[in-house]
């Protein structure tokens, strides 16, 4: 009875040296604010606007992506190690893409081939042969257009489960990320869902959420 006691003692003891520590970190962010600053990137998508309601109009011209570019606060040197800053941005969104069929042409040359030079180099070719692949869908998972797929056998119960659906940007307080664009999206509106962690470590956190409505013109 005695040595369970004891036992009991050191561990409450111990618990309590462990939740203490964490108590007494500093807040993740230089002078306890943590703020997100987020834009379409103008560069990328020069007609880019917001609206009176709140939408982003983003006009498809031919690019197949547009980029949200980021600014964010800086951490508090206790959440900077060996000059990496341990934020981390993560990228989803509401928008899928399922691809039915792919056509592209490969040149053909003659079996004698023709050539653009005396050295023998640089064929010149005859023809194209196209060729298409149908019903990809069934062979790959639809695209989200942050950048990820979910697999068949994809494991929503396993505790990182979570981890493995959008994409990241981490460690570094200016981050970019690239969305797939397309002319079949002109019309469509879309969502893209934005979490900042200030500090992806153990101990004190401030997660931020940030929503982008975007209607493709």
């Amino acid at each position: 009875m005695k040595r369970e006691i004891i036992a009991l003692l050191v561990l409450s003891f111990f618990t309590s040296c462990i939740q203490d520590d964490i108590f007494d970190r500093p807040h993740p962010c230089l002078d306890e604010k943590c703020n997100t600053y987020f834009e379409i990137d103008p560069k990328v998508s020069p007609s880019v606007y917001q609206d009176d309601n709140g939408f982003h109009h983003i006009e498809y011209y031919g690019p197949k992506y547009f980029t949200i570019s980021g600014k964010l606060s800086e951490l508090d040197p206790y959440y900077v190690i060996n000059k990496v800053p341990l934020i981390e941005v993560q990228y989803d969104s509401d928008y899928w893409v399922a691809f039915g069929s792919i056509s592209f042409k490969i040149p053909t040359y003659s079996v004698y081939s023709w050539f653009t030079n005396g050295d023998w180099d640089n064929l010149i070719p005859v023809g194209n042969l196209e060729y298409t692949l149908t019903d990809i869908a069934k062979l790959q998972p639809p695209l989200n257009i942050a950048g990820y797929q979910i697999q068949k056998n994809f494991c929503w119960e396993c505790p990182y489960a979570p981890d493995l659906i959008g994409t990241y940007s981490k460690y570094n307080y200016e981050p970019r990320q690239m969305f797939f664009l397309d002319s079949l999206m002109s019309g469509d509106t879309l969502k893209v869902l934005i979490e900042t962690k200030f500090n992806n470590d153990a101990g004190k956190r401030v997660v931020i959420e940030d929503i982008f409505n975007i209607i493709v013109d």
